[in-house]
């Protein structure tokens, strides 16, 4: 039955969501909270994980959600759930994008889901922001300085383009520090 549910779940997942794993995040919060599969806590911190590994972020995160619900068979579930829609969906548009490709319908559908996927994509950052800042509730604590600190320096090296695994490794090291330093 959970092996079921964990290949649905991620199905309607990957059909409903345009826009990438990003524009995931809000149902895959919502779903995997809703089942209590995790908390938002073991959740946030393996989109963590799931943002310094390799490979595409939504197959990550559906692999852990199914490998901690229902081991090897619940990954594969769950992975399988979130990639097949997608894969159905290009092999479909790429055999008739040409033919299509010039016609207003499908040209307006496309301009309307480019702000709906960004608003997406904002509504899981704001989500996400709130446990990561704020995660004992609106008092600020230690956690809220250090990681406002390397949100900052993160935020500044990127716009000097400094490379993203720098980018990774660099807030890795100063998470481990800071956590040890301060007992987070």
């Amino acid at each position: 039955m959970i092996l079921w549910e964990l290949f649905s779940t991620f199905f309607r997942i990957g059909l409903f969501t345009f826009g990438g794993g990003y524009a995931m995040l809000p149902l895959i919060e919502q779903e995997v909270l809703a089942h209590r599969w995790m908390t938002l806590e073991e959740l946030v911190n393996f989109i963590a994980v799931s943002e310094s590994t390799p490979g595409p972020f939504a197959v990550n995160v559906s692999t852990y959600v199914g490998m901690v619900t229902g081991g090897l068979p619940g990954a594969l579930c769950a992975t399988c759930g979130v990639v097949l829609p997608s894969f159905l969906i290009i092999l479909a548009v790429a055999r008739g994008y040409e033919k299509f490709r010039r016609n207003r319908l499908v040209a307006g559908v496309l301009t309307g889901l480019r702000p709906a996927v960004i608003g997406l994509i904002a509504a899981a950052l704001f989500s996400l922001a709130q446990s990561v800042f704020f995660p004992a509730g609106p008092a600020l604590s230690p956690a809220f300085f250090v990681s406002a600190a390397i949100f900052l320096a993160a935020a500044v090296l990127a716009f000097r383009r400094v490379h993203p695994i720098t980018l990774i490794v660099l807030s890795a090291v100063c998470g481990v520090a800071a956590g040890t330093a301060l007992g987070l």
